[in-house]
């Protein structure tokens, strides 16, 4: 009986040797293409995604920056404005100053995502009954 596990070539000889060991060097040859290309292609796929989170990193950096020191700034200006008015040289400046840089902490921290956001849901009151 035959051997199932044994191939014949066209003209019903048993293949040779030499034939395996073509087929060998060319899966072998395509192998070493495949992860070359496979490599190439998720260096690429990982500057693309590196830069972009960069971009992304710096506009997020920019934007809690900015949420700080306008809250430093408007406490400035409001302590300014209360000192002018109402003549207590320092002492209004120095304490918005300090309401301004918690203002500007709450705020980074907001848009931070790590403290709650501020709502504006007005509570309607239920209506009472009068029985």
């Amino acid at each position: 009986m035959a051997d199932p596990t044994k191939r014949n070539d066209e003209n019903g000889r048993e293949s040779t040797s030499s034939g395996d060991a073509d087929l060998s060097a060319r899966l072998k040859s395509l192998d070493a293409r495949i992860e070359k290309a496979s490599a190439q292609h998720g260096e690429i796929q990982e500057s693309r995604t590196r830069s972009s989170s960069d971009a992304s990193a710096m506009g997020q950096a920019f934007r809690l920056s900015a949420e700080f020191v306008s809250g430093v700034i408007a406490g400035g200006i409001i302590g300014y404005i209360v000192d002018r008015l109402f003549a207590t040289s320092p002492w209004g400046l120095v304490v918005c100053i300090i309401l301004g840089f918690c203002a500007g902490m709450l705020n980074l921290l907001r848009a931070a995502g790590l403290a709650k956001p501020a709502r504006y849901e007005q509570r309607q009151k239920a209506p009472k009954d009068d029985n």
